[in-house]
């Protein structure tokens, strides 16, 4: 009997030593990305969906990937109301190109709009396995700064910021409206 309460208590120490895994849950929220929302310019309380939206990074040469399961040119395009692209957390400033009806076979229906973001930025501790997170600030002053359109002029007409906090992924930062 005694070495069987020794076993068990043996036992329950050694797993009492044992730590919890250092895997970071897929639900823990890490660095947000900034969502851009689209509204019809005509009836600015309806979203509007773009039509085959690439947005390429300044000096990259492929977009973001907006459809991950696609493996040719369209996993870059878009064709929804919102989406959410990546601000760089070494750096203060970024600038994206917004390339509408991209891959048209008509280049008259296709618009580029380049648009450089200006932020502030905050390293917050998230936990021992997951590490930091950078938490942004759209800079109250100038949040951004359009580049000079192409020759049918942008097809952005107006740009809102909603929220200048970019703290989460679940809310809308800027309002686009086209």
């Amino acid at each position: 009997m005694k070495k069987i309460i020794a076993f068990v208590l043996l036992f329950a120490f050694g797993f009492s030593s044992c730590e919890k895994d250092d895997i970071c849950d897929a639900n823990t929220p890490t660095t947000p990305r900034l969502v851009i929302s689209f509204y019809d310019i005509n009836i600015p309380s309806v979203k509007k969906k773009v039509t085959r939206l690439k947005v390429i990074g300044e000096g990259q040469t492929e977009g973001i990937v907006f459809n991950k399961t696609a493996i040719d040119e369209t996993k870059y395009l878009t064709s929804g109301d919102s989406i959410s692209i990546p601000l760089k957390p070494d750096a203060d400033t970024v600038t994206y190109s917004f390339i509408l009806n991209s891959g048209s076979t008509d280049a008259t229906f296709i618009n580029t709009d380049a648009i450089k973001f200006n932020y502030t930025r905050q390293n917050a501790y998230v936990s021992r396995a997951c590490g930091f997170k950078t938490i942004f600030k759209l800079n109250t002053q100038a949040p951004f700064e359009r580049q000079l359109p192409d020759a049918d002029g942008p097809w952005m007409q107006v740009i809102e910021v909603k929220n200048a906090n970019i703290e989460r992924e679940n809310e809308t930062h800027l309002k686009v409206y086209f």
